[in-house]
């Protein structure tokens, strides 16, 4: 089925105009209640994410990072996705949800700690109910599959409190649907109906493979395989990103089951900063996405709304210098945490594994003999097996 063919959400169109056309009422009802306020917080997020975005970008460039994963283009999947986020949901992202974090309220700073290598994770991911990005392809849809599962047995699903029921969000892209971990995770979610929404945002390239090369089906039609509720939304709209976000978490509080959305979207920059796209796509394609731009169409819905003005766009130019400023000036001043940090934030409490592996690092930090006495029962443990595999055994 060509792209062209498939069904798609949409609320505001290219050209900044609300659709008002038969079919989506249910969709536009959700929309319908927000203020002015908030759609202009939607798009100081989306400005704010891109110029996070860019100057991220700048500081890899001049060595300051190791490597960033840019999320240009993609600035409405993310906010207006997160928007519809309760204080309680909790969100699983990939390494390039910064306009999920942006919305949770995730230090800019401290996203960059990963990437400048200073810290394995750069913040505390119970304050914020998002947990750290995830580089292991597909990984993340299983550790939220498994926690609306916990919250699920929690008693924190369908209640009818709404301060209360609880809903998971998992971010991943087209390329990950063809992890078994992502795979994986929709068997769980759909035979334990665990309050879980998998938010695919589909922008075209797995790295440098094209949609096309990586299935013959619509990617949101993996979730109906599962028995899930799927659809497919403009991912450049901000407005049905939200709708349809909100309509899949209204589904998982009140114990309905997981949803399985596709965002479709544009990655306008590389893949990371160690990618070059040019050497598999088009100018004249990126220049058909740039006319789609999701920031400058909710700007263009403000404008004739008469929802912002001058004034407005200046206070946030201002806002946006501020945070390039501070970006520059804290991420290089970011020094590695203590090495032993990585021990202390494997269990709640201690472990007598994870101490002795500890204790065996910092003696080796130290210059100890390997043969001090730590871990010594390893090689040992091991042996028969080895033997029998030499061997030619099985087992």
């Amino acid at each position: 089925m060509g792209e062209d063919k498939v069904p798609l959400l949409q609320l505001l169109t290219p050209e900044g105009a609300r659709v008002t056309g038969r079919g989506n009422s249910a969709y536009r009802k959700r929309i319908a209640g927000l203020k002015p306020d908030q759609l202009r917080g939607m798009y100081r997020d989306m400005v704010l994410t891109r110029r996070f975005d860019d100057e991220a970008t700048s500081l890899q460039r001049q060595g300051e990072l190791g490597l960033y994963a840019p999320a240009r283009g993609q600035e409405a999947a993310q906010v207006g996705n997160a928007y519809a986020l309760a204080p309680q949901d909790y969100v699983f992202p990939t390494y390039r949800e910064h306009g999920v974090l942006q919305v949770r309220g995730v230090d800019p700073v401290d996203r960059l700690q990963f990437y400048r290598g200073t810290d394995h994770g750069g913040w505390n991911p119970h304050e914020y109910n998002a947990q750290v990005y995830t580089v292991v392809i597909g990984s993340q849809a299983l550790h939220a599959a498994g926690y609306a599962m916990g919250v699920q047995r929690d008693g924190l699903v369908g209640t009818g409190d709404p301060a209360k029921d609880t809903a998971v969000v998992t971010y991943f892209g087209d390329g990950a649907t063809s992890q078994g971990d992502v795979n994986e995770a929709l068997v769980f979610a759909a035979v334990n109906q665990a309050p879980v929404v998998f938010y695919c945002q589909n922008n075209q390239w797995a790295i440098s493979e094209p949609t096309p090369r990586q299935t013959r089906t619509p990617l949101y039609k993996r979730g109906e395989g599962f028995g899930i509720p799927s659809l497919r939304v403009d991912g450049n709209d901000v407005l049905a990103c939200y709708a349809a976000t909100q309509e899949a978490l209204d589904r998982a509080r009140s114990g309905g089951g997981p949803t399985f959305i596709e965002a479709f979207t544009y990655r306008m920059g590389a893949h990371t900063t160690s990618d070059d796209p040019t050497r598999y796509r088009t100018t004249e394609q990126e220049e058909i996405w740039r006319r789609r731009d999701p920031i400058d169409r909710l700007r263009i819905l403000l404008e004739n709304e008469g929802a912002i003005d001058a004034d407005f766009e200046a206070e946030l130019q201002a806002e946006a210098d501020a945070l390039g400023k501070r970006l520059r000036d804290l991420t290089r001043k970011l020094e590695p945490a203590t090495k032993t940090q990585m021990f202390e934030t494997v269990y709640a409490t201690e472990h007598s594994i994870v101490s002795e592996d500890r204790a065996w690092f910092e003696a080796y930090e130290a210059g100890e003999p390997a043969d001090a006495g730590y871990a010594t029962a390893a090689p040992t443990a091991v042996a028969p097996q080895t033997t029998a595999v030499q061997q030619g055994g099985t087992r």
